[in-house]
């Protein structure tokens, strides 16, 4: 029972580090969203927008678990997908986010929905992979994260910028979890039986691998 319970929060502890890693324009649209707002108004568009995120943040990620049970070869898309996402995240995106700012509650709020759920596909893959399936893992560690992103996103982006090995272990983090997800493919499990641990390591190195590259070539080019 103790491992079990050891097991579950380390999951959970997975899911928070990969929505942090994964949330820092979600945090930029909120405070764009209501920024035309008074200030008695803005608290209340903050909190119904992430109200509002959430919900849509579970919707996608209980369809996602649902589709992990149903299509073939789901979970090898997954861990294909998370492993473009380590990479994006690892070599920085080149464009900002930019929302109109709303300057009517529901017209703040709804802005807020909207973008927070289009900029949440990476973050919703992320935490449905590391929670192996598990919709109340998930759950717990949206509940326990969007709030954390919201109100602390400054904090941990002086952090994160502080200190870049963090970024880079949260890359390696997204490699391993997308290669949870390859050797958990019902379809590829008699290829690669025995061999699981080579293929997580293998993902991870190749996110590492891939964006170091990508770097090289990008100082290479702008010289």
């Amino acid at each position: 029972m103790e491992f079990l319970e050891a097991a579950t929060w380390i999951t959970i502890s997975k899911i928070i580090l990969i929505d942090i890693l994964l949330a820092g324009d979600n945090a930029v649209v909120i405070g764009m969203a209501a920024g035309k707002l008074a200030p008695e108004l803005q608290k209340k568009a903050v909190i119904w927008g992430t109200v509002g995120a959430i919900g849509m943040r579970l919707v996608f990620a209980t369809l996602l678990v649902e589709a992990l049970t149903l299509i073939p070869l789901i979970h090898l898309g997954g861990g294909l997908v998370l492993v473009w996402i380590a990479i994006q995240l690892l070599k920085g995106g080149d464009e900002d986010a930019h929302i109109e700012a709303k300057n009517s509650l529901m017209g703040a709020i709804w802005t807020i929905i909207v973008a927070d759920a289009m900029m949440s596909i990476d973050n919703v893959i992320g935490v449905v992979g590391a929670a192996k399936g598990h919709l109340e893992l998930v759950i717990v560690g949206m509940l326990i994260t969007v709030p954390i992103i919201v109100f602390c996103s400054t904090l941990f982006a002086r952090i994160i910028n502080k200190f870049p090995i963090i970024l880079w272990a949260g890359g390696a983090l997204l490699g391993w979890v997308a290669g949870e997800m390859i050797v958990e493919d019902p379809l590829l499990m008699p290829y690669i039986q025995g061999e699981e641990l080579l293929v997580k390591f293998g993902t991870v190195f190749f996110v590492l691998i891939v964006t170091g590259m990508i770097k090289i070539w990008k100082k290479r080019d702008s010289q």
